[in-house]
């Protein structure tokens, strides 16, 4: 039973924002986590939801409740509010108003910005209006350490995914036997991935202290038994994959285990069969000498053209575009890829068509019909194709075609090795970020229930399950209707993505994650994984293989968050305070 009872109102808003608030979480830093699995193909939109809905989620239980604390107690505390606990209730609900708000604009055009710069440029500014801004923690335990570490941790991930891609590259991918090379890899990037996650687990999950060898042992058995299992079934299917082209071989046979490799030669193909081949993660990204051609074909064609001939709208992210006049190309110069002449320019109807079931027929109060238009509005989320919107210029003028021209590229079936380990590293940063950046929706919420439940500040607050499912939910709900606006700018207008490098990617993002979360500092995911992007684009050894207007447009969305957000949750604050009565 509430004590506050006459502020029932200030906690239902406070409630009502705070899962619009982890609505924007979802839709604005998880997209973050897996625009580079969706930019690579490794997964497709859907498959990356699905696999973002689980982690998140486990996340955001196991450990949400961890950097909750920090954000709850270290930027302002608490008890400056004891002689007036509703006050208290006013200035979370404030702060998560201000964050919220800031953040459905942010999401709406694509801007990926902190969520955690959001929420503490909240509680700044409701702060300032109802105690002083001399009463904010500036130091180095509060608004300080958060700074530090929003400087830090995208600098800490584009080291350590530079230098990942760069050994990565000269250990395996320019080498000769790159393939076999991948292959011998893949059981030792996983057990460092999930190695990671178990540390992780034990250091903040658990409930109790635990010793050492405890922790060693939590890390060591979970890792290792991934590995094994993943030499016993997903090796075996691997090999035969691979390097014996089995084109008859189907996914549920690495059930079988290393009895695959007992399996007889494939038979001939039928005549007329097309035998499966792996996927070209370099499709639609032309080589410098393909791009040469085809603008040198651009330039001929527009010399005939007459002035009434408009070429396609390539700044607009949601109308649908017509493709420019398909010119030829040169054979491919990259062998195991193909290359599609104008496919970079543009985005055919048919092609966003193609991931929307069709309308069926009947008319339009008919069952099915309203159904189909139900998930029509529920799924949109999901109907997208990110990858031909991340082609489209929108407003930052960059040459992203010469950008992905510069990027080398490397052995498809070297890639399809580092695209089934890119699955665990995007699983691994979602959990990471599901444990870290929960607290920012939840913090001030579990601040503003305890004071309305109790009417009392308490010095120790234990977040309830129901609360972290509460924001965990939210998070997985807003990845599914708005992620694809940010995952629409990130990807492959920031880099060439491949599973290699988006693998490097995830696993520096996932770690810096990590470490921020093992010392409770909320740091901005958005941000390691930004800098792990970049640090990534530059390790090809070229500046240009980045897209530094896209980059600085980031940084400038990061810098204006926290000014933002404090203006409107201290003005929100100071009215309501303020507000004369009669």
């Amino acid at each position: 039973m509430a004590v506050l009872h006459k502020f029932d109102y200030v906690f239902a808003i406070a409630t009502i924002f705070t899962f619009l608030d982890a609505w924007n979480i979802g839709a604005n830093d998880v997209a973050n986590s897996f625009a580079t699995s969706v930019s690579s193909r490794s997964l497709t939109l859907k498959q990356a939801m699905l696999v973002a809905s689980v982690c998140e989620f486990a996340g955001s239980i196991l450990v949400g409740d961890k950097v909750a604390d920090t954000v709850r107690t270290k930027i302002v505390d608490p008890h400056h509010y004891d002689g007036s606990p509703q006050v208290l209730l006013l200035a979370m609900m404030c702060a998560i108003v201000g964050s919220s708000t800031f953040l459905t604009f942010a999401t709406r055009y694509g801007m990926p910005v902190s969520t955690t710069h959001s929420i503490v440029g909240g509680l700044v500014g409701s702060a300032t209006a109802s105690i002083g801004i001399q009463k904010i923690n500036w130091g180095i335990s509060g608004v300080s350490q958060v700074f530090a570490a929003w400087v830090v941790a995208p600098g800490i991930a584009g080291v350590i995914g530079g230098l990942l891609f760069f050994f990565t590259k000269m250990t395996v991918l320019v080498k000769p036997t790159a393939v076999r090379r991948a292959f011998f890899s893949i059981p030792v990037f996983t057990f460092i991935t999930v190695g990671a996650i178990a540390m992780l687990v034990a250091w903040k999950g658990a409930k109790l202290e635990l010793a050492a060898h405890h922790i060693v042992m939590a890390v060591l058995i979970p890792a290792g038994g991934v590995v094994v299992l993943q030499a016993f079934f997903i090796m075996p299917y691997l090999w035969v994959r691979i390097f014996r082209e089995d084109w008859t071989l189907r996914w549920y046979h690495c059930l079988q285990g290393p009895l695959l490799l007992k399996r007889p030669p494939p038979p001939p193909t039928p005549f007329g069969y097309v035998k499966p081949q792996i996927k070209d993660y370099y499709r639609g990204h032309l080589t410098p000498e393909e791009l040469a051609y085809m603008r040198a074909s651009e330039t001929l064609l527009k010399s005939v053209q007459t002035p009434n001939d408009e070429p396609p709208n390539l700044d607009n992210d949601d109308d649908f575009i017509l493709p420019l006049p398909a010119l030829p190309t040169p054979p491919p110069t990259n062998p195991g890829r193909v290359s599609v002449g104008g496919s970079v320019r543009g985005s055919v109807r048919g092609t966003e068509d193609k991931f929307i079931p069709p309308r069926p027929m009947g008319p339009w109060n008919s069952w099915p019909v309203i159904g189909w238009r139900i998930n029509r509005f529920l799924l949109r989320g999901i109907e997208k194709d990110v990858i031909s919107m991340q082609k489209r210029n929108v407003v930052l003028k960059w040459d992203l075609e010469d950008m992905h021209a510069r990027a080398e590229r490397y052995d498809n079936r070297a890639e399809y090795m580092y695209s089934a380990l890119q699955i665990l590293t995007a699983a691994a940063a979602s959990f990471t970020h599901g444990a870290n950046d929960v607290a920012n929706a939840i913090a001030p919420f579990t601040t503003a229930y305890e004071v309305w439940h109790s009417g009392t500040i308490p010095d120790l607050v234990q977040v309830p399950i129901w609360v972290l499912a509460f924001g965990g939910g939210a998070i997985v709900l807003g990845l599914l209707t708005f992620g694809y606006h940010v995952m629409r700018t990130l990807g492959n207008r920031l880099t060439l993505i491949s599973p290699s490098r988006g693998f490097c990617m995830e696993l520096a993002s996932a770690v810096t994650v990590l470490m921020a979360t093992r010392l409770s500092l909320p740091v901005s995911t958005t941000q390691c994984i930004t800098g792990a992007t970049v640090g990534v684009g530059l390790a090809n050894g070229d500046w240009r293989c980045i897209n530094p207007k896209l980059v600085g447009w980031i940084y400038l969305g990061w810098i204006i968050t926290v000014p933002v957000t404090a203006l409107i949750s201290g003005s929100l604050m100071a009215f309501i305070l303020k507000a004369p009565s009669w």
